[in-house]
């Protein structure tokens, strides 16, 4: 019996350790990072049993998490973050006494089009982190210019010089260029953000991102009113009057959901009436002509409307289409006073519209890849009047009188572009982040100038030596003194009909021939850019672009791009505190269609300038 009992004892102890080591808890663990391999610090890692248990960690400054004393089972595991959309696997299989390596790649939320810019103090690797990279939103964008065209000159004062000749670029939404929006619809901007990226033609010091505002799932609106007149303002001491000028803005905007969850838009106007001046401080001849002076402060009135409507609809959960048009409407008087001896009848007047519609479609094709998609069409025309009628009356440093050299010009430009781009990564550890695309634009300019057709009168004043006619070569024996005369008197002795020809004009020029030319131009490029994460602490960019275009065009437009960025102990325990980079790398500078526009023109055959 004895021997019976031990060996059920035994038995009931094996049976008892076996069932325990059988029930010893798995774990799991890993890292969160982004989609280009970034890690991701303080994401909400949490693991749900089978019977609705959880666990949760939170992932530390090396982005890593662990999740312990998990019973074996099939668990769902989830993931979130600030600006990152929901991340979710059903399928973790928890093994007794294992620990399950699982590694977590986020997505950014790029449907809903809220973008919340981190403003920490971190150093990154990143190519956009670059110390003199700039975001403004928020006050630091309520504290820059209302008026259209100071916000563009202080931005581009922001950015600093820019590479090449034509100075730095502005896209808006990913766009080349084109009517800068009211400050109300911008939400935020970016300066000089990844100089070395093939994205883009030129270098990117100097290269400005405008990105607008999005709709919004509840309603919002603001409004704004600005008025200042000339009753505070002192007399120019150099004029004898002071203009009556005033300067009036109003605009606002509305925003809100057209469907809940899938639609919403943004409108948002404004109007801005501004009177300059133009200050007049010149010599000229009364009708008996005695010599007098001309001193007058003009009113420079200037008028812009602008309107910009967007609209932002997600078709499904990966899809989203985006739609903004805007309309501009200017116009200005007395423009061409500004040299301070121009007098009121060579002022002349313009006016103008603009046209710009706006798709960009972006599509999550999967957790790692977002391909988008945009096009665009502008039309814009600028006309500008002024009297040509008469010549201009050029007397150097007294006056500029006759009529405007301006005539009835006006410049239609007409622009399409489409850009398609994906952006996606590869690798184990996704460390490779890759951008690839194309674009191809097309501008069409129809221009008409009637500058110079009225042709122009130039005194310079004589000079006090002359060589007699058939005096040749000129040497002392063979001068004649003569006393100067200024250009005021070289134009009151014309005037008079003075028969000496010291008198004669120094100089007439006219412009003769087709006043109307166009052009048309093409440009193509293809680009593809990979941000390789060798290892937390160093990142090497490489990339490639291709252009070409219809006029002065050649076929071995590559350019070739690379960059890198170091952190020494970057991925460690400590925050590092110091980056290191560099890059190098062929750019673009192009032959723009207005200087094949100015070719078309003075090609000898469509017009003629004439010099007497």
């Amino acid at each position: 019996m004895k021997l019976i009992r031990s060996v059920l004892l035994l038995a009931i102890i094996s049976f008892a350790s076996g069932a325990a080591f059988s029930q010893t808890p798995g774990s799991i663990a890993g890292s969160v990072t982004d989609s280009l391999g970034a890690i991701i610090v303080g994401a909400t890692v949490t693991a749900v049993s089978p019977t609705g248990q959880q666990k949760q960690s939170i992932t530390n400054v090396r982005g890593e998490y662990s999740i312990t004393g998990l019973t074996p089972g099939t668990y769902t595991v989830k993931a979130i973050a600030p600006n990152f959309a929901l991340y979710e696997n059903t399928e973790v299989q928890v093994v007794t006494g294992e620990r399950n390596e699982l590694l977590v790649i986020l997505t950014v939320s790029g449907v809903e089009e809220n973008v919340e810019v981190s403003n920490n103090e971190q150093i990154s690797t990143d190519p956009a982190d670059n110390l003199s990279a700039t975001v403004l939103k928020g006050a630091d964008l309520d504290a820059l210019p209302d008026d259209p065209d100071e916000l563009q000159a202080a931005l581009q004062a922001l950015a600093g010089a820019g590479a090449g000749p034509d100075g730095g670029q502005i896209y808006i939404d990913g766009f080349t260029g084109g009517q800068l929006p009211p400050k109300e619809s911008i939400r935020e901007i970016r300066i000089n953000q990844n100089p070395f990226s093939a994205e883009f033609d030129r270098l990117g010091h100097g290269r400005i991102e405008i990105l607008t505002r999005p709709g919004s799932e509840r309603w919002r609106g603001s409004a704004f009113g600005n008025f200042n007149d000339e009753s505070l303002n002192s007399r120019n001491p150099f004029a004898l009057n002071r203009a009556p000028t005033q300067m009036r803005a109003f605009g606002g905007s509305v925003g809100g959901p057209l469907r809940k969850g899938s639609t919403s838009f943004n409108v948002d106007f404004s109007s801005r009436h501004n009177d300059g001046n133009a200050v007049i401080n010149a010599l000229i001849l009364d009708p008996s002509l005695n010599i007098v002076e001309f001193r007058r402060d003009l009113t420079v009135p200037n008028r812009n409307f602008q309107m910009s409507t967007r609209v932002d609809h997600a078709i499904n959960e990966n899809n989203t289409l985006v739609t903004r048009y805007s309309f501009n409407n200017r116009s200005s008087e007395n423009q061409g006073l500004n040299s301070g001896v121009a007098l009121p009848s060579v002022a002349s007047e313009s006016e103008g519209r603009g046209h710009e519609l706006r798709l960009t479609y972006t599509s999550i094709l999967n957790a790692k890849t977002v391909n988008e998609t945009r096009f665009e069409y502008s039309d814009n025309l600028n006309e500008r009047f002024g009297d040509n009628s008469i010549p201009t009356i050029n007397v150097s440093s007294a006056f500029t009188g006759g009529g405007s050299q301006v005539g009835n010009s006006f410049t239609n430009n007409k622009v399409w572009e489409l850009n398609n781009g994906t952006t996606t990564t590869f690798g184990r550890n996704s460390q490779h982040g890759v951008k690839f695309g194309a674009r191809i634009r097309k501008v069409t300019i129809d221009d008409r100038s009637e500058s110079g057709f009225g042709g122009s009168f130039i005194f310079a004043g004589g000079s006090d030596v002359r060589s007699p006619a058939g005096c040749f070569p000129v040497s002392p024996t063979c001068v004649v003194l003569m006393p100067a005369i200024t250009p005021l008197e070289q134009y009151r002795g014309e005037v008079s009909g003075s028969p000496d020809e010291r008198f004669n004009p120094t100089q007439f020029s006219i412009t003769t021939g087709n006043p109307l030319v166009g052009v048309s131009q093409y440009t193509t490029g293809l680009f593809v850019t990979d941000d390789w994460r060798v290892r937390p602490s160093l990142l090497l960019s490489f990339g490639l672009r291709y252009e070409n275009q219809s006029n002065i065009n050649s076929n071995l437009n590559f350019a070739p791009r690379f960059g890198f960025a170091w952190s020494p102990g970057a991925g460690g325990a400590s925050v590092p505190k110091t980056v290191f980079r560099g890059g190098a790398g062929i750019f673009y500078e192009r032959f723009s269609e207005n200087t094949v526009l100015t070719a078309n023109r003075f090609d000898g055959t469509n017009q003629l300038n004439l010099l007497v």
